[in-house]
């Protein structure tokens, strides 16, 4: 029997929606609607049967826009979306939302915060409380640079499970001068003891163009030395993919470089992992 796939990072938007600040005309193939039905013959190219679906901005609108998306598309297993954690509301918000079956996790945008320490604010605790008491989980979108941080929140908040998106972007263009500090960080935060898992996704994005899967192939066994395929998961980051590379060009290379396990450690990676951590 063929198990299920689970690309467990990918987005939808509607740029008329207005709310995201980073999508500019500027991004050329970017800049245009990207729906269910646009994924739909890529998913099935490569027999990935369902997806977490993604916030890409910070606004509870495009959280409820997703939710309604997943609703009626029964191929989105779950949804992660924004909540502005630090409001006086943000617990009130959690709650409310983790009445959607489909909800399953938050992910502040900390790449883009103009303060790299912000995710140490104690004014976030009433907020992260909620997450564990409703057994949703977090999406850390960080640089390298926040690791210190991260750990910081993951050390007080114990019971919260906690994954890092896109191989915390090593800066795979930049070759060896941007290496050990990624390693390092990668291997600090693997080392937490609540044991935090790490998305296989958005290595494609940060490395030069014309990549290959041999280029990528350090960073892939680092992940896994650290995180191990039980702790890791897939995912497609698409349509961001389309910066660099596109979807079954990105797959083929993430199995490429783990067709060494063994087989249940590939289907972790490529499902397991995402269905467990989510509660898909």
């Amino acid at each position: 029997m063929t198990v299920e796939s689970v690309d467990s990072h990918q987005h939808f938007w509607d740029p008329s929606r207005g709310d995201y600040g980073w999508l500019t005309p500027e991004l050329g193939a970017l800049y245009r609607v990207f729906g269910p039905d646009d994924l739909k013959p890529l998913r099935d190219a490569v027999n990935v049967g369902r997806t977490v679906v993604v916030q890409a901005a910070p606004t509870v609108d495009e959280t409820r826009y997703l939710l309604d998306l997943a609703r009626n598309n029964p191929d989105i297993a779950g949804v992660v979306g924004w909540i502005p954690l630090d409001a006086p509301n943000a617990a009130g918000l959690i709650d409310d939302l983790a009445r959607e079956p489909k909800f399953k996790a938050v992910r502040p945008m900390l790449q883009d915060l103009p303060d790299d320490r912000w995710i140490e604010n104690p004014v976030l605790t009433p907020a992260i409380h909620a997450l564990i008491k409703n057994d949703l989980a977090f999406d850390a979108l960080i640089f390298p640079r926040h690791v210190a941080s991260l750990k910081i929140f993951a050390e007080r908040f114990p019971d919260l499970r906690i994954v890092v998106d896109h191989g915390a972007k090593p800066q795979i263009k930049d070759g060896e001068a941007a290496w050990q500090i990624w390693a390092d960080g990668i291997a600090e935060l693997a080392a937490l003891p609540q044991g935090l898992r790490c998305k296989l996704s958005g290595l494609a994005t940060e490395a030069a163009p014309g990549w290959t899967a041999e280029k990528l192939k350090p960073y892939v066994d680092h992940l896994l030395q650290h995180f191990g395929p039980d702790r890791l998961m897939w995912g497609s980051d698409w349509p961001v993919l389309n910066l660099n590379g596109d979807y079954a060009q990105w797959h083929a290379a993430a199995r490429l470089l783990t067709s060494h396990l063994e087989a249940a450690q590939q289907q972790a990676i490529f499902g397991d992992t995402a269905r467990t951590f989510y509660r898909l």
